[in-house]
């Protein structure tokens, strides 16, 4: 069995950001003419009005300042409030393809390696584009890569549960290194004409490089001390879209073929659950909760964080132990952990422990253990 490092992370960040104050104001101008267009029924009795959001609502909710979005007109058009992505022809690369390879290049230049090197690509994603062929598959040609690839998705925990697939194929000999991408177009399932939700998500893509500890000579070098996963099922988070909504007769347009959740069940749920997990793969691994220099946690609501952080530590983490990112990338699914480590990393010393976690729909929650080499 091999060691394993993770030696080089990247991340892509689209051009475009939006402020709470911009969405608040798309959103208010759709909600007044929904309002005035059904004034009448909403005066019988017959439709509910709908109640305007605000900047101070969205940053007591979730922390989120402003999100990072591959297109802002068409999310900020009361007419529209969806982005707008054209298709692209099959013989182009895909956009979810060309954010990876944006995140890609830039953790194979940290990890020092190029495309040569990497024996396997894993795509771990909430919101893969097709369903095939794998979007994996189209980012290792896009890079030149000889091997395998293939897409997976455990929703926000795709990153954890992918770094965990790439340390097994590592382990047991399977690749020298794996590339691991998790691009997120998060905007494109988002309803922005909900109230409790239109501020949630941004995107981003972020990538990994996972080696063997022989052949890594990278100066970012992260050995891998253990990863832990579980799962349960549970319907408080939820997307219906699939290729099976054209075969009912029933519901095409349905609210839930976009993100919905019960976020107060979820909160009450996941974060016990967090801390429970994280603790328990700590103790495994003969470790202390206060061993722990840096907790890189999913980055979806910050009063979650809070809570997971309070729970581990006995006290309010300080900014430096569980640091955020939400505030201006928002909730980017699988990327956010890993935003999250990408940029805050650098600063600690060798030997420094760390720990990876990511939650969401599933639930399915990851941990995954880091220990800075020298």
């Amino acid at each position: 069995m091999h060691n394993v490092v993770i030696s080089g992370t990247g991340l892509f960040t689209p051009a475009n950001s939006i402020s709470n104050a911009e969405l608040v104001t798309a959103f208010n101008a759709y909600v007044q003419q929904f309002n005035a267009d059904n004034a009448a029924a909403i005066e019988r009795g017959e439709v509910e009005a709908l109640s305007e959001s605000s900047e101070a609502f969205i940053e007591k909710a979730s922390g989120i300042k402003s999100r990072y979005v591959m297109d802002k007109e068409g999310i900020l058009d009361p007419q529209r409030m969806t982005p707008r992505i054209p298709e692209r022809p099959n013989e182009e690369w895909s956009i979810l393809c060309e954010m990876a390879v944006g995140a890609a290049k830039e953790a194979l230049q940290r990890a020092g390696k190029t495309a040569a090197d990497i024996d396997g690509v894993i795509l771990a994603c909430s919101n893969p584009q097709r369903a095939y062929p794998a979007v994996a598959v189209e980012v290792q040609a896009a890079l030149g890569i000889n091997g395998w690839a293939y897409d997976m998705n455990v929703a926000c925990s795709s990153a954890t549960f992918g770094i965990q697939a790439a340390t097994n194929a590592v382990q047991t000999g399977q690749a020298r290194a794996i590339l691991m991408v998790n691009p997120e177009i998060c905007t494109g399932h988002l309803n922005f004409r909900d109230r409790d939700s239109h501020f949630i998500f941004g995107d981003a893509a972020t990538a990994v490089v996972i080696e063997r500890a022989d052949l890594a000579t990278s100066a970012y070098q992260w050995d891998v001390v253990g990863t832990k996963l579980v799962t349960q099922f549970s319907n408080n988070i939820r997307n219906n879209f699939g290729f099976l909504n054209r075969c009912a007769e029933e519901g095409i347009g349905a609210r839930d073929k976009l993100f919905v959740q019960e976020g107060r069940k979820v909160f009450k749920d996941v974060c016990p659950m967090v801390a429970e997990l994280i603790a328990a793969h700590l103790a495994e691994n003969q470790l202390n909760v206060a061993d722990v220099k840096r907790f890189w946690l999913h980055q979806a609501n910050l009063n979650m964080n809070l809570l997971i952080a309070r729970k581990l530590l006995g006290r309010d983490a300080e900014a430096h132990e569980a640091p955020v990112i939400l505030d201006t990338y928002a909730n980017t699914s699988s990327a956010g952990s890993v935003i999250a480590l990408h940029k805050n990393q650098d600063d600690l010393p060798a030997g420094a422990l760390g720990v990876l976690s990511s939650f969401g729909a599933g639930y399915s929650i990851g941990s995954v253990i880091l220990r800075k080499k020298a």
